[in-house]
């Protein structure tokens, strides 16, 4: 990830009040950055979408039927935050990589899609029985993983969320995780060496290691305490987990596959001593870890030596939100910056709708583009309306339409290209496993051919002697 300048930002708030909002600091001096107003999210509540917008959960959000909102705000002018309200309160959300789509989950358990382009309510669907605490999307973004109060952990294919044939039908399940006994607190998904994997945390103390594609426990983590936050390190060797109790420990990731180089001994952890109220989140940036607590600070940490480099008082609530921004996404869109990144996200609907809306967008765009260039007919809107936008352009023969053209043309390819790796790996692992259910029954059947030669010899060997003993005279 290339940050310009190289400085970043700390972003938090609060579950507390609307009244506390999130406040923006600078990581190097500490200094107070931005304060945005009216903002109170449930733990991961609070995401960065392309480093140019904040999302927020709201919770007990008047306006709302369900008594939520979502909350947009553009990093470069957070005055005016774009305001949606959808069927029911939000807790957790999430947005894939690239940005293209928003997921959140509900108390009820029901989950909702968006695509961020226009805001169309792709699909929401009852996901589990308890109220969801968490959603992530794969690191290829091909899967969705979300988890609940009651320890479950679904996988859903994207492919299979995305259907329209399948609009309106219950998404077809890819795997469904049981090991864990309470709440989900922490989902993180990384490639791994030769095959996707998940890394879970739960208030039952255990942090555990899945293969995502076979659905297999590979390896759990046991904690004297329970795991409420775990991060990764960036070369994702050192896995963090955050306790209730304040502690944080670090350990050796062992994802338990076959010539992972980080498969070593099960050894006592490193316990980071800094907090001393339940910890929320975890995070890294370029300076180290940042971890955040329920006692109102946030704690910058060298991992090295286990110091801390700075502390961050949040005396108006419990910090339960925490991102790592550039810092200069807090600024104006300047000249230097490509046309290809500035992009704009519409209200989220309350409804699934028939067609799309351009209705109520935020844009942000380069100022050193022409006057000539319709300027509110530029951005990042899904397939249909963006060919369109693309055909009016090219009419100007701006370069930016050209640029535009390339840039979609480039992001269908690596989705399609993705989606096949992930369906080819889908394929193998089931051939795989189809070849040893195969091999299994030909040894079954082998044993139970052997089995009735031997019953047939028995039977014939105690026929002959009862023949025998029958044909012997009998004396009085």
């Amino acid at each position: 990830m290339d940050w310009s300048g190289g400085r970043e930002a700390l972003v938090v708030c609060s579950d507390r009040s609307m009244s506390v909002g999130i406040t923006v600091w600078d990581m190097v001096s500490g200094d107070q950055l931005l304060h945005i107003p009216t903002c109170a999210a449930s733990p991961h509540g609070l995401l960065c979408l392309r480093e140019q917008f904040l999302v927020a959960s709201q919770i007990h959000r008047h306006g709302s039927l369900g008594g939520g909102a979502i909350f947009i705000w553009p990093l470069n002018k957070p005055q005016s935050p774009l305001r949606n309200y959808p069927m029911e309160a939000i807790g957790p959300v999430s947005c894939s990589k690239d940005g293209v789509y928003i997921v959140g989950g509900a108390p009820s358990g029901n989950a909702y899609i968006w695509e961020v382009a226009d805001g169309r309510l792709l699909k929401t669907w009852r996901a589990h029985h308890k109220s969801l605490t968490s959603v992530v999307f794969s690191d290829d973004d091909s899967l969705l993983i979300s988890g609940s109060d009651d320890g479950m952990i679904r996988v859903w294919s994207m492919i299979s969320l995305l259907d329209i044939a399948d609009c309106g039908r219950f998404p077809s399940l890819f795997h469904s995780l049981l090991e864990h006994t309470s709440s989900i607190t922490g989902l993180l998904s990384i490639s791994g060496s030769s095959s996707p994997v998940l890394i879970s945390s739960s208030l039952d103390g255990t942090c555990k290691v899945w293969d995502l594609v076979r659905g297999r426990l590979l390896r759990t983590r046991v904690f004297p305490a329970a795991i409420t936050a775990i991060a990764l390190d960036p070369g994702e060797q050192l896995l963090f987990s955050g306790s209730a109790d304040g502690r944080i420990f670090v350990s050796m990731l062992d994802t338990g596959l076959v010539g992972d180089p980080f498969d070593v001994p099960e050894n006592q952890p490193i316990v980071l001593n800094g907090h001393n109220r339940s910890i929320t989140t975890l995070a890294f940036s370029r300076l180290g870890l940042v971890s955040a607590s329920r006692d109102c600070t946030a704690h910058l940490w060298d991992v090295a030596s286990g110091v801390i480099i700075r502390r961050f008082n949040h005396p108006k609530g419990a910090i339960t939100n925490m991102v790592v921004i550039p810092k200069s996404s807090l600024l104006s869109v300047t000249n230097h910056q490509r046309f290809s990144n500035q992009f704009r996200v519409s209200l989220l609907d309350k409804y699934p709708q028939p067609g799309n809306s351009s209705m109520g967008m935020i844009t942000l765009l380069p100022s050193c583009c022409s006057n000539r260039v319709h300027l509110p007919t530029i951005g990042f809107q899904s397939t249909a309306s963006l060919n369109q936008q693309i055909l009016d352009l090219e009419q100007e023969c701006t370069p930016g339409a050209i640029q535009m053209k390339l840039e979609t043309s480039i992001e269908n390819r690596m989705w399609a290209a993705r989606m096949t790796k992930h369906v080819m790996e889908m394929n193998k692992h089931l051939q795989s496993r189809l070849l040893d259910l195969m091999q299994n029954r030909l040894l079954l059947s082998a044993d139970s051919t052997a089995t009735r030669k031997r019953k047939k010899a028995m039977l014939e060997s105690s026929r002959i002697q009862e023949e025998e003993q029958s044909q012997l005279p009998s004396y009085q």
